[in-house]
């Protein structure tokens, strides 16, 4: 029985190491993947750029991601959804901040990918641009189906209609000019509140840093406080002892003299 409930101690010792070896391995294979290459991320945003569209038009977006997973293994790069998310995540915030640079070299030295981005960002004003006129064209035709029925429509009538026409359109890209203003006002306050948080971020960290640095000084003047005090109480011992020695001494001295 001895040795049956050894075999079976040594049995589970083995299968617990062989599990955190598998473990160890595991996080090594994941701080090993390798960066992401600048044509590794051409082809990337290639492949976002054919499906922004797409991701516009749905929240629910995990099965898109999968699908540049698989696009990108097909040209010998393994990225799996959730790495080209974040990828994608990390571009963009890249992008937000080179938009505050105001000269265009600058902004292509610092982030090699900008034209990359504004192309895929145009692409969508336009895209978004082309549904609101489209969807107001819609709107009209099925004003013009209602007015069919009404005679007497004069050449004035028609002219004046045309004219709505035109200033419908201005007014859409009016409000479309709107929205895009809006955006980047709430893309500039992210960056403000951001860059806000980093400052007082770094405040903090410089006023722990003077505070552990003050606090440091003092210990020290209190050390040398006490090094000094005890200078002061060993001198003094040392005095009395010789003191003391001394009229030991001359006591020894005088006894001498009157024998």
């Amino acid at each position: 029985m001895e040795g049956l409930h050894h075999h079976q101690y040594y049995h589970r010792q083995h299968h617990q190491q062989q599990h955190q070896q598998q473990a160890m391995n595991v996080n090594v294979d994941v701080d090993r993947l390798p960066q992401w290459s600048i044509q590794e991320t051409k082809e990337f945003l290639m492949i976002r750029a054919e499906l922004d569209t797409n991701f516009m038009e749905t929240k629910r977006n995990k099965q898109l991601w999968e699908f540049i997973s698989t696009r990108l293994k097909e040209k010998g790069y393994n990225r799996s959804a959730e790495q080209c998310k974040c990828k994608w995540k990390n571009l963009v915030t890249r992008y937000k901040g080179c938009e505050m640079v105001e000269e265009e070299a600058k902004r292509q030295q610092q982030f090699p990918f900008y034209n990359d981005l504004q192309a895929i960002f145009s692409a969508r004003k336009q895209t978004t641009l082309k549904k609101l006129c489209s969807d107001k064209e819609e709107d009209k035709g099925r004003y013009r189906g209602k007015e069919k029925g009404k005679k007497g429509v004069s050449i004035s009538g028609s002219t004046s209609e045309s004219i709505n026409d035109g200033n419908d359109i201005k007014e859409i890209l009016k409000c479309f000019m709107r929205q895009q203003m809006e955006m980047e006002i709430q893309w500039r306050e992210a960056l403000e509140e951001r860059e806000n948080e980093r400052r007082l971020k770094e405040m903090e960290w410089r006023r722990t840093m003077e505070a552990l640095e003050n606090e440091r000084v003092m210990m020290d003047i209190r050390w040398r406080e006490k090094e000094e005090q005890r200078r002061i109480r060993e001198e003094a011992r040392s005095e009395r002892i010789d003191a003391l020695v001394t009229t030991l001494l001359n006591k020894l001295t005088r006894d001498d003299h009157k024998k």
